[in-house]
Protein backbone atom coordinates (compact mmCIF):
# COMPACT_ATOMS: atom_id res chain seq x y z
CA UNK A 1 0.00 0.00 0.00
CA UNK A 2 1.29 3.23 -0.66
CA UNK A 3 0.69 5.68 2.63
CA UNK A 4 0.99 9.13 0.44
CA UNK A 5 -2.36 8.16 -1.21
CA UNK A 6 -4.17 7.85 2.17
CA UNK A 7 -3.48 11.31 2.15
CA UNK A 8 -4.79 11.89 -1.17
CA UNK A 9 -7.72 9.61 -0.30
CA UNK A 10 -8.37 12.23 2.83
CA UNK A 11 -8.45 15.26 1.01
CA UNK A 12 -10.74 13.69 -1.91
CA UNK A 13 -12.59 12.56 1.31
CA UNK A 14 -12.92 16.22 2.51
CA UNK A 15 -13.61 17.84 -0.33
CA UNK A 16 -16.74 15.41 -1.04
CA UNK A 17 -18.11 15.54 2.61
CA UNK A 18 -17.91 19.69 2.08
CA UNK A 19 -19.45 19.68 -1.34
CA UNK A 20 -22.20 18.18 0.31
CA UNK A 21 -22.36 19.81 3.46
CA UNK A 22 -20.73 22.96 3.80
CA UNK A 23 -20.48 22.81 7.46
CA UNK A 24 -20.03 19.33 7.67
CA UNK A 25 -16.35 19.57 9.90
CA UNK A 26 -18.12 22.66 12.08
CA UNK A 27 -20.80 20.70 13.37
CA UNK A 28 -18.50 17.06 13.95
CA UNK A 29 -15.99 19.32 16.03
CA UNK A 30 -18.82 20.57 18.50
CA UNK A 31 -19.02 17.35 20.01
CA UNK A 32 -20.65 13.36 19.86
CA UNK A 33 -23.49 12.11 21.49
CA UNK A 34 -23.56 8.76 19.78
CA UNK A 35 -26.47 6.41 20.43
CA UNK A 36 -24.52 2.94 20.27
CA UNK A 37 -21.36 1.79 21.90
CA UNK A 38 -20.15 -0.92 19.56
CA UNK A 39 -17.88 -3.56 20.62
CA UNK A 40 -16.56 -5.79 17.81
CA UNK A 41 -13.29 -7.29 16.47
CA UNK A 42 -10.07 -5.25 15.18
CA UNK A 43 -10.60 -7.63 11.99
CA UNK A 44 -9.36 -5.04 9.36
CA UNK A 45 -12.28 -6.79 7.54
CA UNK A 46 -15.00 -5.52 9.78
CA UNK A 47 -15.54 -1.91 9.37
CA UNK A 48 -17.97 -0.85 12.60
CA UNK A 49 -19.67 2.33 10.98
CA UNK A 50 -20.09 0.40 7.39
CA UNK A 51 -21.52 -2.81 8.24
CA UNK A 52 -24.02 -1.02 10.31
CA UNK A 53 -24.71 1.63 7.62
CA UNK A 54 -24.13 4.89 10.31
CA UNK A 55 -22.34 8.21 9.46
CA UNK A 56 -18.98 9.28 12.24
CA UNK A 57 -21.12 10.30 15.71
CA UNK A 58 -23.83 7.66 15.82
CA UNK A 59 -21.50 5.12 17.15
CA UNK A 60 -18.76 4.78 20.31
CA UNK A 61 -16.52 2.23 19.17
CA UNK A 62 -14.49 -0.14 20.47
CA UNK A 63 -12.19 -3.11 18.65
CA UNK A 64 -9.58 -5.16 19.95
CA UNK A 65 -9.06 -8.91 19.06
CA UNK A 66 -12.14 -11.20 18.68
CA UNK A 67 -14.74 -8.56 20.33
CA UNK A 68 -13.70 -9.24 24.02
CA UNK A 69 -14.88 -8.09 27.37
CA UNK A 70 -12.52 -9.31 29.88
CA UNK A 71 -13.24 -6.83 33.49
CA UNK A 72 -9.52 -6.62 33.28
CA UNK A 73 -8.67 -5.13 30.82
CA UNK A 74 -8.28 -0.96 32.06
CA UNK A 75 -9.23 -0.07 27.94
CA UNK A 76 -12.38 -2.23 27.72
CA UNK A 77 -13.22 -0.89 31.09
CA UNK A 78 -12.58 2.75 30.81
CA UNK A 79 -14.62 2.59 27.19
CA UNK A 80 -17.88 0.99 28.85
CA UNK A 81 -17.46 3.77 31.68
CA UNK A 82 -17.25 6.30 29.47
CA UNK A 83 -20.04 5.34 27.17
CA UNK A 84 -22.01 5.01 29.48
CA UNK A 85 -21.81 7.19 32.37
CA UNK A 86 -20.56 10.07 30.29
CA UNK A 87 -21.79 9.95 26.39
CA UNK A 88 -25.56 8.03 27.90
CA UNK A 89 -26.24 5.84 25.44
CA UNK A 90 -28.49 3.72 25.02
CA UNK A 91 -27.30 0.44 23.39
CA UNK A 92 -24.43 -1.71 24.17
CA UNK A 93 -23.62 -4.06 20.70
CA UNK A 94 -21.13 -6.90 20.82
CA UNK A 95 -21.27 -8.09 17.52
CA UNK A 96 -18.44 -10.80 16.18
CA UNK A 97 -17.79 -12.16 13.30
CA UNK A 98 -17.66 -15.55 11.23
CA UNK A 99 -14.38 -16.21 9.93
CA UNK A 100 -12.51 -14.27 12.94
CA UNK A 101 -9.38 -15.65 13.23
CA UNK A 102 -8.83 -14.85 17.36
CA UNK A 103 -11.42 -17.69 17.51
CA UNK A 104 -10.01 -19.90 14.92
CA UNK A 105 -6.58 -19.85 17.14
CA UNK A 106 -8.37 -20.27 20.49
CA UNK A 107 -9.95 -23.62 18.86
CA UNK A 108 -6.19 -24.61 18.70
CA UNK A 109 -3.53 -26.10 20.68
CA UNK A 110 -0.51 -23.75 19.74
CA UNK A 111 1.19 -21.22 21.81
CA UNK A 112 1.50 -17.92 20.53
CA UNK A 113 3.28 -15.93 23.14
CA UNK A 114 1.68 -12.89 24.36
CA UNK A 115 -2.01 -13.66 22.79
CA UNK A 116 -2.03 -16.66 24.89
CA UNK A 117 -3.68 -14.79 27.90
CA UNK A 118 -6.16 -13.06 25.70
CA UNK A 119 -6.82 -16.01 23.87
CA UNK A 120 -7.41 -17.94 27.20
CA UNK A 121 -10.26 -15.85 27.52
CA UNK A 122 -11.87 -17.35 24.61
CA UNK A 123 -10.79 -20.97 25.81
CA UNK A 124 -12.82 -20.21 28.90
CA UNK A 125 -15.47 -19.80 26.92
CA UNK A 126 -15.29 -23.23 25.01
CA UNK A 127 -15.05 -24.79 28.25
CA UNK A 128 -18.12 -23.20 30.08
CA UNK A 129 -19.76 -24.85 26.88
CA UNK A 130 -17.91 -27.58 25.82
CA UNK A 131 -21.03 -30.07 26.09
CA UNK A 132 -22.66 -27.91 23.07
CA UNK A 133 -19.63 -27.45 21.21
CA UNK A 134 -18.23 -31.39 21.17
CA UNK A 135 -22.07 -32.42 20.03
CA UNK A 136 -20.87 -30.78 16.91
CA UNK A 137 -19.40 -32.77 14.38
CA UNK A 138 -18.78 -30.22 11.46
CA UNK A 139 -15.50 -28.43 12.41
CA UNK A 140 -16.73 -25.32 10.89
CA UNK A 141 -20.43 -25.34 12.16
CA UNK A 142 -18.61 -25.80 16.07
CA UNK A 143 -16.33 -22.99 14.82
CA UNK A 144 -19.19 -20.59 14.23
CA UNK A 145 -21.11 -21.66 17.09
CA UNK A 146 -18.16 -20.55 19.16
CA UNK A 147 -18.60 -17.52 17.71
CA UNK A 148 -21.79 -16.56 18.56
CA UNK A 149 -21.07 -18.14 22.10
CA UNK A 150 -18.41 -15.69 22.55
CA UNK A 151 -21.17 -12.98 21.71
CA UNK A 152 -23.11 -14.33 24.31
CA UNK A 153 -20.47 -15.02 26.59
CA UNK A 154 -18.73 -10.91 26.40
CA UNK A 155 -22.56 -9.79 26.29
CA UNK A 156 -22.97 -11.39 29.85
CA UNK A 157 -19.47 -9.55 30.89
CA UNK A 158 -21.16 -6.56 29.60
CA UNK A 159 -24.35 -6.95 32.08
CA UNK A 160 -22.29 -7.18 34.88
CA UNK A 161 -20.54 -3.89 35.01
CA UNK A 162 -21.92 -1.37 37.06
CA UNK A 163 -22.38 1.35 35.02
CA UNK A 164 -24.26 -0.99 32.76
CA UNK A 165 -26.26 -2.22 35.89
CA UNK A 166 -27.42 1.27 37.23
CA UNK A 167 -27.77 2.48 33.56
CA UNK A 168 -30.65 -0.08 33.17
CA UNK A 169 -31.64 0.59 36.55
CA UNK A 170 -32.36 4.87 35.76
CA UNK A 171 -32.79 4.36 31.97
CA UNK A 172 -33.55 2.66 28.89
CA UNK A 173 -30.13 0.97 27.62
CA UNK A 174 -30.50 -2.77 26.01
CA UNK A 175 -27.75 -4.72 25.07
CA UNK A 176 -27.83 -6.17 22.18
CA UNK A 177 -25.69 -9.57 20.48
CA UNK A 178 -24.85 -9.81 17.18
CA UNK A 179 -23.00 -11.64 14.49
CA UNK A 180 -21.89 -9.99 10.94
CA UNK A 181 -21.47 -12.93 8.18
CA UNK A 182 -18.61 -11.66 6.20
CA UNK A 183 -19.13 -14.30 3.51
CA UNK A 184 -22.44 -12.84 2.86
CA UNK A 185 -22.71 -8.80 4.76
CA UNK A 186 -25.28 -9.86 6.51
CA UNK A 187 -25.35 -8.93 10.25
CA UNK A 188 -27.28 -11.42 12.56
CA UNK A 189 -29.15 -10.63 15.57
CA UNK A 190 -28.80 -13.32 17.87
CA UNK A 191 -31.67 -12.90 20.39
CA UNK A 192 -29.99 -13.05 23.36
CA UNK A 193 -32.63 -14.15 26.01
CA UNK A 194 -30.17 -12.36 29.08
CA UNK A 195 -32.93 -13.01 31.32
CA UNK A 196 -33.05 -16.62 30.94
CA UNK A 197 -29.40 -17.04 30.91
CA UNK A 198 -28.48 -14.95 33.89
CA UNK A 199 -31.49 -16.05 35.99
CA UNK A 200 -29.59 -18.14 38.32
CA UNK A 201 -25.99 -16.25 38.60
CA UNK A 202 -27.40 -13.02 38.44
CA UNK A 203 -27.64 -12.70 42.08
CA UNK A 204 -23.72 -12.99 42.42
CA UNK A 205 -23.13 -10.19 40.02
CA UNK A 206 -26.10 -8.01 41.16
CA UNK A 207 -24.97 -4.52 43.12
CA UNK A 208 -28.57 -3.50 44.55
CA UNK A 209 -31.87 -4.69 44.57
CA UNK A 210 -32.74 -3.54 41.51
CA UNK A 211 -33.37 -5.67 38.16
CA UNK A 212 -30.17 -5.03 35.75
CA UNK A 213 -31.58 -6.99 32.86
CA UNK A 214 -33.33 -5.61 30.12
CA UNK A 215 -34.25 -7.39 27.21
CA UNK A 216 -33.51 -6.34 23.45
CA UNK A 217 -36.83 -4.59 21.60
Amino acid sequence: MDIAQIFKNNQNWVQTKLKVEPDYFTELSKGQTPDILYIGCSDSRVSAEELMGIAPGEAFVLRNIANMVPNTDLSVMSVINYAVEHLKVNHIVVCGHYYCGGVQAAMKSGDLGILNPWLRNIRDVYRTHRDELNKIEDEESRYKRLVELNVQEQCINVIKTAEVQKAQRDRDLTVHGWVFDVHSGGLIDLNIDFKKLLQNIMEIYRLDLADPIKQEK
